[in-house]
């Protein structure tokens, strides 16, 4: 009876290996595929980061081309300062009534001047 029992515990030792090696075979063959597909991942992950390198490259050389082509201000300088000196010793900077004294009182034409050129 013992070699019976023995016989067929082998019996099921191997049919446990030939299982094991199945479940084995098939744990290889997704290992393989995972490794492929992440090789597929990191290929196609660096094209991408290239390819989003020069979008950033063409889009800043965009801007500074922008920021190149803006209106720049005029620097009003020393002139615009005696004027707004001369304003505040009460004399007009218009041209409507310019030179002559203000006698205290704000003029408008002469406010929009110096705020144009200091603008």
């Amino acid at each position: 009876m013992k070699e019976v029992n023995f016989l067929d515990r082998v019996m099921e030792f191997e049919q446990q290996l030939d299982s094991m090696q199945k479940h084995f075979r098939e744990l290889i063959g997704f290992v393989a595929e995972m490794t492929e597909e992440n090789h597929s991942l990191r290929l196609e992950n660096h094209h991408l980061r290239t390819r989003l390198d020069e979008i950033d490259k063409i889009t800043q050389n965009i801007e500074e081309t922008a920021r190149d082509e803006r209106p720049k201000k005029l620097d009003v300088g020393e002139g615009v300062d005696n004027l707004a000196r001369l304003y505040n010793e009460g004399f007009h900077v218009c041209n409507v009534h310019y030179g002559s004294s203000r006698k205290g009182e704000d003029c408008l034409f002469c406010l929009s001047f110096l705020n144009k050129q200091n603008g």
